[in-house]
């Protein structure tokens, strides 16, 4: 019998549900049900792999797989459950110099969070992992901690914990819809019954996306298969063993007894479930598939030729989540008030531990401890839910789970759906795109005689880097034009719209119409939960512009807290403007020959709006920069978009007016300390700890974190992000190493190179007693560079080009 209610319904009983009720129990909380259609470990658990590695490119990804490790270490002894926990160690081994250079970038930002790795010759990878040969390793990784487990142990221990604790498990139960009231989910419907409810999880794994849907849910996860074969036993295999992984002969290893279990990623797997995934599908497996096994086959034979010599014992083909960036898919979704989202985990073993504890903590706490941006449901939108896009970008991902990860790196499957009016105008100047949110952006453009294609590197140039010099200069010295049509825009208006973005916002907003203002908003901790700009057009309306990828997650964070009483309305304005950014030191005079209005600095000054006519199109143009210098953001009509740019285009002949891209922003930005959300600013990071403290209005009446900034204000910020110089060449990209005397400080959130300055430029958070050295180094693909720590931007610090 399935009890009539529950404080929190957990829909799915595999590895990531059962973690977070075993997390939830050790929380504290008892009136928690976990629904199972079949039993426990069906669906995806019960025939993964079981590798457990840690180290990913951001500190809080590694931290949460980290804790993972840490707790399967334990979990057996604690539940009397075993799961075999093999704590054996990894190694990675390199195959290409490219992939040398990829190992070291991970080691170095290894380093920078403490995180034990050890870097290896062929040699000393051999000798740890006698059964391999040498021929074209360049170098190889070991991580001593990670290790392998048994995965139906391990979701049956974290189950028997979650009992022990007080929780429920009803198998056999299958969820067939949700009653919702007042954006609530007010009780699970079953095909056992009814159950009242506060809150729902969808853990449902495979079929999170069609249980997603019974809510209203969005869900962009889809499912592939994945093979992966069991060889015949061998004699000899030690227990001690490490697990392998050849990212570039695209296959890793897991020891099992007396025998191995290798698998890989295939280019052309196929989607499973491309219409809707069977519930009735439970404990089964798919048709192996052997010519398609072949290319991973044939090269783990390669670098091991005793696979030549034994046979395949299974060859298992199981179906397998996969979100369309490859990464899980965490958080309250958007759409409703109390349905968190626990899904698209491909390596669901590994992240189980670290997501079911952060789960706990955001349904009980209301964030987890930490911020977990790269896998919040808020990074997609409605343009990744299409079938189409999602099976084709998802099988994209899946493939490329091995490939090289290029810094810059661009996705090729799903692209073209979104374009602003002027893409074809730029494609035929030139234009090499990128993607985001959907969006067709123009990252640089092409002169003749150079591809127009990325061709990326880790520790020389890419073939862009040239090019984008030049627009670079162009912006500092002349003029130019850039399409940033994809910024995420919203009208909120309302007679309440003042008062509730006064309380929201952490900077003053009470200025007269025709004001912009920078501003974060944070959350109770002092946290930046957003980095956006809000113009006042009205008394009573406001226009808010963030980033192409923030949209999502800014809107839900501004709705969570608006009034129901009807006083605010959110109304989202990104397809009916095009955004043209006008900007360098000759931006004015190429503006006064296509208006008639006056756009003298007095007439506009710096952080000002005004509607402007530029030929037939009335236009809305902001005077702020994100570039460091004059310019202007001009938000037009979709429908006059290319006439805007075409008058613009020919005005600016005679300044030496050129395109620019998205790139060249980055490089630009960088000279000026302009941060970037989601690197250099989160909601670990509250504003004066990353220089942003004159964006903070602690007298202008009650907001959003204001408690907590006026403490941090008062006892001074715990540590400071700086800006850093290098002193000699490197490649930076952020999770590079900050040092002083040997010892590390902390973790680069950006880097790049100045093209003005002519240095490589970082930025990193130390803590508060560091933070007043002239030197310190910045270690990039294990070399150590000295750097000069600079108080403010690189370029124009008194902010005269901006100003004028």
């Amino acid at each position: 019998m399935i009890p009539e209610q529950a404080q929190i319904v957990i829909i799915g009983g595999g590895v990531i549900g059962c973690s977070i009720a075993y997390h939830l129990a050790k929380e504290g909380a008892r009136d928690v049900v976990v629904l199972e259609k079949a039993a426990v470990t069906h669906g995806s658990t019960w025939h993964a792999a079981g590798l457990v590695g840690q180290l990913r490119s951001k500190r809080n990804l590694t931290r949460m797989m980290q804790y993972s490790a840490e707790l399967y270490g334990r979990l057996g002894k604690e539940t009397g459950q075993e799961i075999d926990w093999k704590p054996v160690g990894s190694i990675r081994l390199a195959s290409s110099p490219e992939r040398w250079s990829e190992i070291k970038r991970n080691a170095t930002t290894a380093r920078s969070f403490g995180f034990e790795l050890h870097l290896l010759s062929a040699d000393e990878a051999k000798r740890m992992f006698p059964y391999i040969v040498t021929d074209g390793i360049v170098g190889a990784a070991f991580v001593p901690t990670d290790g392998y487990v048994d995965p139906s142990g391990l979701c049956q221990a974290l189950a028997k914990g979650a009992r022990a604790g007080g929780i429920r498990i009803c198998e056999g139960v299958r969820v067939t819809g949700v009653t919702i009231k007042d954006r609530r989910v007010v009780a699970v419907r079953t095909d056992q019954g009814d159950i009242a409810c506060e809150t729902v999880v969808n853990a449902a794994g495979i079929w999170a996306r069609d249980v997603g849907a019974m809510a209203g849910v969005r869900v962009p996860a889809a499912a592939v298969e994945h093979q992966y074969m069991v060889s015949e036993k061998i004699a000899g295999v030690p227990a001690t063993l490490p697990s392998l992984r050849d990212p570039d002969k695209n296959f890793y290893l897991k020891p099992e007894v007396g025998a191995f279990a290798i698998g890989g990623w295939e280019k052309a797997t196929l989607p499973f479930g491309a219409g809707g995934v069977p519930f009735a599908f439970g404990r089964e497996l798919l048709p192996s598939n052997f010519e398609r096994f072949e290319e991973i086959a044939v090269p783990a034979a390669e670098r091991m030729p005793i696979l030549n010599e034994i046979g395949i014992r299974n060859l298992i083909n199981g179906p397998i989540p996969i979100s369309p960036d490859g990464e899980p898919i965490l958080g309250l979704a958007p759409e409703l008030d109390n349905y968190f989202v626990a899904c698209g985990f491909t390596s669901g073993i590994a992240g189980a531990g670290g997501a079911g504890r952060a789960m706990a903590q955001w349904i009980l706490h209301g964030a987890p401890e930490l911020d977990l941006w790269a896998f919040d449901i808020r990074r997609f939108g409605h343009h990744h839910l299409g079938r189409r896009y999602l099976h084709e970008r998802c099988v994209e991902a899946y493939h490329h789970y091995y490939l090289i990860h290029w810094p810059a790196e661009e996705m090729k499957a799903g692209r073209g759906g979104r374009r602003s009016p002027l893409y074809e105008t730029l494609a035929e100047q030139g234009a090499v795109f990128g993607s985001r949110f959907g969006w067709e952006r123009p990252n640089w453009f092409s002169p003749a005689g150079v591809a127009r294609e990325d061709a990326p590197s880790f520790e020389g140039r890419p073939n862009w880097f040239a090019p984008v010099g030049g627009e670079h200069q162009a912006i500092r010295e002349r003029v130019a034009l850039i399409d940033q049509t994809s910024f995420s825009k919203y009208e909120i208006a309302g007679r309440g719209a003042f008062k509730f973005l006064q309380q929201l916002a952490a900077n003053n907003l009470d200025k007269p119409p025709g004001a912009a203002t920078y501003t974060q908003l944070c959350n109770e901790r002092g946290g930046i939960e957003a980095d956006l700009t809000i113009m006042r057009l009205a008394e009573d309306r406001f226009y808010l512009v963030t980033g192409s990828g923030f949209g999502v997650r800014d809107s839900h964070w501004i709705a969570s807290h608006m009034p129901r009483d009807g006083s605010v309305a959110l109304h989202e304005a990104t397809s009916a403007r095009a955004v043209i950014n006008l900007c360098g030191p000759r931006s004015r005079e190429v503006l006064r020959k296509v208006t008639d209005d006056d756009v003298s600095n007095a007439a506009l000054p710096f952080m000002s709006v005004r509607e402007l006519r530029i030929g037939y199109a009335p236009v809305l143009a902001v005077r702020l920069t994100y570039v460091g210098e004059l310019g202007w953001e001009l938000h037009i009509p979709t429908e006059y978009a290319l006439h805007v740019y075409e008058l613009l285009r020919e005005a600016g002949q005679e300044f030496g007016i050129v395109n620019a891209g998205y790139r060249a922003i980055d490089s630009l930005r960088l000279e000026k300390r302009y941060l970037y959300w989601g690197a250099d600013i989160t909601p670990d990071y509250n504003p004066f700890e990353a220089g942003l403290g004159f964006c903070v209005a602690l007298d202008k009446g009650p907001f959003i974190g204001r408690n907590a900034l006026a403490r941090v204000k008062q006892e001074g910020p715990r540590r400071k992000l700086c800006c850093f110089l290098l002193e000699g060449p490197a490649s930076l990209y952020g999770g590079e190493a900050i040092l002083r005397g040997g010892k590390v400080l902390g973790v680069t959130t950006s880097g790049g190179y100045g093209h003005t300055i002519g240095k490589s430029i970082a930025y990193g958070y130390v803590p508060a007693e560091e933070a007043g050295h002239a030197w310190y180094e910045i270690e990039a693909f294990c070399t150590s560079v000295p750097a000069k720590r600079v108080d403010k931007a690189p370029y124009d610090p008194e902010r005269r080009k901006i100003l004028g």
